[in-house]
C-alpha cells in the first residue's frame, strides 16, 4: 500500500478498513438491521431467522455515514443487502444460498463453498474433484467433496476459473490503495466509466450517478451485464441512470471508442480481473498516473495467492469467515456484493476529493473478512 500526505480523506477510509467495523452508535446499527427486510434472509427455509456477525450491521452503518459525509448521499445499508432477494421473490435457505446456486459442504478439515454460478462451473465439477461423475449427481459430489482438503479445492478451483470459497483464503484487508499522479481539477460532473456487471461495480456506480456524476456503463457485445437476466427492478435500480455503451473490443472501432472513453474519465470502475481490460490494451497502472481515479473489484484482489481466483458474492464470504455456524448458514444474500459497492462508493469520492489519482484494490473475500470480525458479537437477524 502507497499512502501520501496530500491524500488524507483516502488515508482515513485505509485506516478504519484496516480495523474491525465499529460503527458510533452500534445500537442504532443493529436496530436499522432488525427492522429491515435483510434480517430475514440469514437461516434455514423452514425456520426462524438467525442471528448474523455484528460486523455486517456495524460495517454497512460505517460506509453509509462516511458516504453522506462526502457526498451528501444518503443510502440505507441493509436495504441495499436486501435489493436483490426482494426483487426476485427469494428468502434464505439454509446451507443454500439465497440465490440458489452456491451451497456449503464438508470437506475434509471443514466447510467449504462450491457455487454453480454458471452451467461451466457445473461442467467443471469432475475436474475439481479429479473423478468422472455426473456432476449433478448431488450425493456423489458431496462424497467427493468430502475426501479432499480446503487447499486442494482451492488450487484446482482457481486453475479452472470456478468460484469456490474456503475459510481462512481472504486477503487481510478489504481496500489497498496506491497513489498516484496529482489530477487536474475535476468539473462539476465528474465522468465515470464502468466495466461492470452483476451488483458490485454496478451497484458503486449507481451510487456515484446518484451523488451527482456522469456515468457510462460500458458492455461488451459479446459479454452484456447477466444481471440482464435477473429481475429488471433490480437491473433498474443499478443502471437507470447511467448512459450505456456497447462495444465490440474485437474491432479496431470498438477498441478506439473503449480508448477514447478511459482517455476522457476521471474515475474508472473494473470489476474483472486485471488482465481482461489489459488484453485491450489498456493498463490501469498507467492511468493512475495520469491521475485518473481506478477502482478495480475482484474475488481476491490484483495481487497475492488467489489473484487469480474467481468469486462470487456467496463463495467469497465464505472465504472471508462471512458465515453461520453451529449448524452452518450463509449470511443474508451475497454480502460482499452490495458492500464492495459501498466501499467502492467511499473510496472514490475520497479520492476525488484528495485530487490525486489511485489504483483502489477492492476484494469481495476481502471485504467478507472485514464484515466477519471474530471478536465481535452477534446481532439478531
Amino acid at each position: 500500500m502507497s499512502r501520501s500526505d496530500s491524500t488524507p480523506m483516502l488515508d482515513e477510509v485505509l485506516r478504519w478498513t484496516g480495523e474491525p467495523p465499529r460503527a458510533d452508535d452500534p445500537g442504532s446499527a443493529t436496530r436499522r438491521w432488525e427492522a429491515s427486510q435483510a434480517a430475514v434472509l440469514s437461516g434455514p427455509a423452514n425456520g426462524p431467522p438467525r442471528r448474523v456477525p455484528n460486523g455486517v450491521a456495524n460495517g454497512l452503518a460505517v460506509l453509509t455515514s462516511v458516504l453522506e459525509a462526502l457526498s451528501g448521499l444518503l443510502v440505507d445499508g441493509p436495504t441495499l443487502v436486501a435489493e436483490r432477494a426482494v426483487a426476485a421473490g427469494l428468502s434464505r435457505r439454509g446451507t443454500t444460498s439465497v440465490g440458489g446456486d452456491a451451497h456449503l459442504v464438508e470437506a475434509a478439515g471443514g466447510i467449504v463453498c462450491l457455487n454453480m454460478a454458471r452451467p461451466d462451473d457445473v461442467a467443471s465439477i469432475p475436474a475439481l474433484l479429479g473423478a468422472t461423475m455426473d456432476p449433478t449427481d448431488w450425493p456423489a459430489v458431496r462424497r467427493a467433496i468430502s475426501l479432499l482438503t480446503g487447499a486442494e479445492l482451492v488450487k484446482r478451483a482457481d486453475l479452472l476459473g470456478m468460484p469456490f470459497g474456503v475459510p481462512g483464503t481472504a486477503p487481510d484487508r478489504p481496500l489497498v490503495a496506491t497513489i498516484g499522479a496529482s489530477r487536474p481539477e475535476v468539473g462539476k460532473q465528474p465522468l465515470v466509466v464502468e466495466f461492470g456487471s452483476l451488483w458490485a461495480a454496478p451497484l458503486c456506480g449507481a451510487l456515484l450517478a446518484r451523488a451527482g456524476c456522469r456515468v457510462v456503463k460500458v458492455e461488451s457485445v459479446h459479454r452484456p451485464d447477466g444481471a440482464r437476466r435477473g429481475p429488471a427492478a433490480f437491473f433498474e435500480s443499478l443502471n437507470g441512470a447511467k448512459e450505456e455503451v456497447s462495444v465490440d473490443p474485437s474491432t479496431a472501432d470498438g477498441l478506439e471508442r473503449v480508448r477514447m472513453l478511459v482517455d476522457a474519465a476521471d474515475v474508472v470502475l473494473e470489476a474483472s480481473r486485471p488482465r481482461a481490460l489489459a488484453h485491450w490494451g489498456i493498463a490501469a497502472a498507467e492511468e493512475v498516473q495520469r491521475g485518473t481515479v481506478w477502482a478495480s473489484i475482484t474475488g481476491y484482489g490484483r495481487t497475492g495467492p488467489r489473484s487469480g481466483g474467481v468469486a462470487f458474492g456467496d463463495d467469497a464470504a465464505v472465504s472471508g469467515g462471512l458465515m453461520l455456524h453451529d449448524p452452518p448458514g450463509f449470511v443474508a444474500d451475497a454480502v460482499p456484493d452490495p458492500v464492495t459497492g459501498l466501499l467502492a462508493a467511499v473510496a472514490v469520492q475520497a479520492a476525488l476529493a484528495d485530487g490525486a489519482g489511485a489504483l483502489l484494490d477492492l476484494s469481495l473475500a476481502g471485504v467478507a473478512r472485514w464484515l466477519a470480525d471474530p471478536e465481535a458479537d452477534m446481532t439478531v437477524g
